[in-house]
């Protein structure tokens, strides 16, 4: 016997018969004697519809009134399963995150997850009860209902099964488990069967959209196992109820694979935006006053480059931000630019990340090498780079992403078997 966390997202609830459907995975797993736990997102749309209807009322709606509009979506989902559960025989009931409790902190709209009492469940656990809960949600130091962002069900079930020590995560999703790149790109790309929680960590935050990237690091601090799967898998079909090597990617510790690829797999990212400040005065204290303001204004900066005039008395300051910040990160800067001291600033839109990543990386040169040259003959300007032990990022002109992908994926053998 053992203890698994199970979440669904939007799309496996998006109607009754997908949440009959999840039912049968859940059951699969009470009959197999496990101890089960399940989170559950809303259905597919709903967050947006009730995001939506928050915005038409006020669109400087009161953070903690959203919260307590949005958070519904979930509670919906959650007392649908269980009530189809239970039409199945098997002992459910739903809860919401302030009922577990789920304590966060108390920025509404984006909390964090501060602490959750794993007792609770473990006794429910103990009377042979499958709890059914509400994802994305928790209890404020205010005595609300605070959200965590989207995704935050992701989170959610990390957190719980960290919580409980469950012996494993499973993420139920629209696809099969994580892809050495997006399929849709790239058709020759694999299923991969284990990828270590760093890479993951870097796929998440680099354009992957399979898993949220809280839960990724969650579950990297707190050493959770985490399958990614389809709920659109039969069910009952031959393998689903292997509780070690059920279908699907593992993310697990890196300990757990013993043949490290060099090169994982390929993220990207559109919808980037490069930023130039032009002859900075190059003196202590001026990258502070022009990623400071940043900062304080919730703009996300991302690939740096810097270059030093000749007599050292200038340099040139070169950024990413994404598309939707550079309105607003243009305003700051020209807000501080006597402060700053640069002559002009330039930007261009319509850029695009694109990352190599792999643990690989670490014990093996000219991994970064192959990548230019590969995409050097292809005719792929590189504009910015930025590394790490395990990735390499390059930013292009958006037209080429495909290109790109196709070209790195192909030069590190990730197409083949």
């Amino acid at each position: 016997m053992a203890r698994i966390v199970m979440k669904f997202g939007g799309t496996s609830v998006a109607d009754i018969n997908r949440i009959r459907n999840v039912a049968r995975h859940v059951k699969r797993e009470v009959d197999a004697g496990h101890e089960v736990a399940v989170v559950v997102s809303a259905m597919s749309g709903k967050t947006n519809e009730l995001v939506a209807w928050c915005r038409e009322a006020s669109p400087m709606h009161d953070a903690r009134e959203y919260d307590a509009v949005v958070a519904s979506g979930e509670q919906v989902t959650a007392g649908l399963l269980a009530i189809t559960l239970q039409g199945m025989g098997v002992h459910a009931r739903s809860w919401q995150g302030w009922q577990i409790p789920i304590k966060t902190d108390n920025a509404h709209g984006a909390a964090r997850i501060q602490e959750i009492d794993g007792s609770f469940l473990a006794k429910r656990f103990g009377e042979g009860q499958v709890a059914v809960i509400a994802g994305f949600q928790g209890l404020a130091p205010d005595n609300r209902i605070a959200t965590l962002g989207r995704g935050g069900s992701d989170t959610s079930a990390v957190a719980i099964a960290a919580a409980v020590k469950a012996d494993r995560c499973d993420i139920y999703t629209d696809v099969d488990g994580v892809y050495t790149t997006d399929p849709r790109i790239e058709p020759k790309a694999r299923r991969l069967a284990k990828i270590s929680f760093e890479e993951m960590l870097e796929m998440a935050s680099l354009g992957a959209k399979v898993l949220q990237v809280r839960s990724v690091e969650l579950a990297m601090v707190h050493k959770v196992r985490t399958f990614v799967r389809s709920s659109f898998e039969d069910p009952d079909a031959p393998g689903m109820g292997d509780f070690e090597n059920p279908p699907g990617t593992l993310i697990c510790d890196e300990d757990e694979i013993l043949e490290q690829q060099v090169v994982t797999g390929i993220a990207y990212a559109k919808d980037e935006a490069q930023i130039s400040l032009r002859r900075v005065a190059d003196r202590p204290g001026v990258a502070a006053g022009i990623f400071g303001p940043l900062a304080e204004a919730n703009i996300n900066v991302d690939m740096i480059v810097q270059n030093i005039s000749e007599d050292g008395s200038r340099t040139d300051m070169t950024f990413t931000v994404p598309s939707a910040d550079v309105a607003k990160a243009v305003a700051v800067l020209e807000k501080n630019k006597d402060q700053v001291g640069f002559d002009a600033l330039q930007h261009d839109e319509g850029m695009a990340k694109v990352s190599v990543i792999g643990i690989g990386m670490r014990s093996h040169a000219g991994v970064a090498a192959i990548a230019f040259k590969a995409l050097a003959d292809r005719g792929i300007n590189i504009r910015a780079i930025t590394t790490s032990e395990i990735k390499i990022s390059i930013l292009i002109d958006a037209a080429y992403t495909e290109l790109a992908v196709r070209t790195l994926h192909s030069v590190y053998g990730l197409d083949k078997q």
